[in-house]
């Protein structure tokens, strides 16, 4: 019974203490380690295998089996971390000393660096839970329509500096969201076919326009493209997002300056 010691003064309640505490400590290990599935062992500024690992080990390589028959994936592993790793990245550190900052060697935009930069995803679609793009143009979706706010389709897009550079020709929707996360620009007024999508969440709809403060009229023909006209890759997602993010510093020489 409860409170009836079994030696000294250890009794039933002692135990159950002892056991959640060893449990307890056994699930922080647990967790600790699976969260080091990716990303370790950790790297240098150098790419060196860095002198501190922390106190727990990397655990023993695990398959999982990706849904919709896209493979499987180890981790850890030397193979999976090489895959997701940029080596081209067209910087230079600005002193020997370790922990000193890096500068851009060219178009930080184009090469994504900085507040540009991009992480090498998949370059395949997201998908649903039934095996199909999550996000696809709204021209080629049926029972889809502009039920609230403005319907940016046909408006002309103004970029940061006050130039028209385009107008809106349609919008790409998360299916099963049902949210615009994309519009589609065409750069040129009387319809080109020369296209750029523009994150939703990186412009303002205004009553008669578009507004894209990020980036500079000379910056558009640049923006990262898609394969597929219907279709976007996570790998995509990443470089056209971070391509506009990067542009509120990068857009224009200007705004590298301190801004009072």
């Amino acid at each position: 019974m409860v409170g009836v010691e079994f030696f000294g003064n250890f009794d039933l309640a002692s135990a159950a203490i002892w056991l959640f505490w060893l449990f307890f400590a056994g699930l922080i290990y647990y967790l600790q380690t699976e969260n080091m599935r990716e990303g370790f062992p950790l790297k240098d500024d150098d790419g060196n295998e860095a002198v501190n690992q922390g106190p727990f080990p990397v655990p023993n390589p695990k398959t999982f089996n990706l849904p919709h028959g896209r493979g499987e994936v180890v981790v850890p592993s030397q193979e999976n971390e090489v895959a997701h790793m940029r080596t081209d990245v067209a910087l230079a550190r600005t002193a020997k000393s370790a922990g000193s900052p890096y500068e851009p060697t060219g178009d930080p935009m184009v090469d994504g660096v900085g507040p540009a930069s991009w992480a090498p995803r998949r370059d395949e679609p997201e998908l649903d839970a039934h095996g199909h793009a999550k996000i696809r143009p709204m021209a080629s979706l049926e029972g889809f329509e502009v039920s609230a706010g403005r319907d940016p389709r046909g408006m002309a897009v103004v970029s940061g500096d006050g130039e028209v550079v385009g107008r809106i020709t349609d919008l790409w929707i998360d299916v099963p969201e049902h949210m615009v996360r994309y519009l589609t620009l065409d750069l040129n007024p009387e319809g080109s076919g020369k296209t750029r999508l523009v994150p939703i969440n990186l412009c303002r709809i205004k009553p008669n326009k578009v507004v894209v403060r990020s980036l500079y009229a000379h910056n558009f023909e640049n923006i990262p493209q898609t394969k597929s006209p219907e279709q976007i890759t996570l790998l995509e997602e990443d470089k056209i997002t971070a391509y506009y993010a990067g542009g509120t510093l990068y857009a224009d020489p200007s705004r590298l300056a301190p801004q009072l």
